[in-house]
């Protein structure tokens, strides 16, 4: 099913083999009419991915990213090799612009295909097949891209560029995040809505996968994706902090600890978990007073949360004496 299309010339033709992902038939292939952006944050170097379509689970076939090297937006009649190969490039040296066009030179499909790749440097590019189905394009700007196909009016694309410019002072989640509020508010995938996702990787490489994605979230099927999203982006914000708590509990810097479960506690004070490590920071930093009515509210809702109080001092987790852990079990 591989072919090359540049005959013409042997040594380019071998330098094409590797990377192309050509389809006999788009049609077969998976859909994904939607709109994305590409962006990268100038002060950061972070870089993101932001989708909405009416299809399921777009952000599996749309949004791919590598921490040093750079993100990829693949869409319309998918070509799902340009997300790995695009990356694959951009981290064997070649830009963003010199990535796409090995890519569309070697796919049959391209007249079918939405693209955007941009790499670490902030060098970005777009293509619009001319078989996308209207209204489709895209604008190139300043360190982002945002492209779309199947949109009820040509006035998505432009509100997506603007609102980038515009919320420039926001962290890059919240930012993108913007845009595709953006672009529904102009009128979105004419088809409606069912799902999004959000990626964020790091400006620098990493040997650590687990450290790969600053931000991976998605959400598959939903009435209304992009609120959901927006939802899922602010708990994820809130358990940054809990994460952070959760390493001041290993350094034994309870003071930390405290500000840490605190903030994401006040950013869901409902969440009876942020609530109880809010309580036991104040424990260990010598407000067991102020903490059991806390301890008090949570046991109430749920026991178990007492059993696990009994268990947290073998792991020196809580450091209470004997009398002051009876005060919280006993409540």
């Amino acid at each position: 099913m591989k072919k090359s299309v540049l005959k013409s010339s042997l040594l380019i033709t071998v330098i094409l083999l590797p990377y192309l992902g050509i389809a006999q038939n788009v049609y077969n292939e998976n859909f994904a009419h939607t709109f994305s952006i590409v962006a990268r944050d100038k002060t950061t170097g972070e870089m993101a991915v932001g989708v909405q379509s009416h299809w399921f689970s777009v952000g599996t076939l749309v949004a791919w990213g590598k921490s040093g090297v750079g993100v990829v937006a693949t869409q319309s009649f998918v070509n799902p090799a340009f997300g790995p190969e695009g990356l694959k490039l951009m981290e064997e040296g070649k830009n963003a612009r010199e990535a796409l066009e090995l890519l569309i030179a070697g796919d049959d499909g391209r007249d079918f295909r939405q693209v955007a790749l941009l790499d670490a440097k902030g060098i970005v590019n777009a293509f619009t097949g001319k078989k996308c189905v209207e209204s489709a394009h895209h604008i190139v700007g300043d360190n982002f891209s945002v492209q779309a196909n199947m949109m009820l009016n040509n006035k998505v694309v432009p509100a997506m560029a603007e609102a980038f410019k515009k919320y420039n002072n926001l962290p890059l989640a919240e930012r993108v995040l913007k845009v595709l509020e953006a672009a529904q508010k102009a009128g979105g995938d004419i088809r409606g809505k069912q799902s999004a996702a959000i990626i964020v990787v790091n400006a620098e490489k990493t040997d650590k996968p687990w450290l790969d994605k600053k931000v991976d979230l998605r959400i598959d099927d939903d009435e209304n994706p992009i609120p959901a999203l927006s939802r899922l982006l602010n708990i994820h914000r809130a358990y940054e902090h809990m994460n952070r708590g959760d390493l001041a509990v290993e350094l034994n810097d309870m003071k930390t600890a405290l500000n840490e479960y605190g903030a994401a506690e006040k950013m869901f004070p409902d969440n009876l978990e942020m609530k109880y490590w809010k309580a036991i920071a104040m424990a260990n930093n010598n407000q067991l007073d102020k903490a059991l009515p806390i301890f008090k509210e949570i046991f109430a809702k749920d026991k178990n949360w007492r059993e696990m109080t009994r268990r947290l001092p073998q792991s020196g987790i809580l450091n209470l004496s004997a009398s002051d852990l009876k005060k919280i079990i006993d409540l």
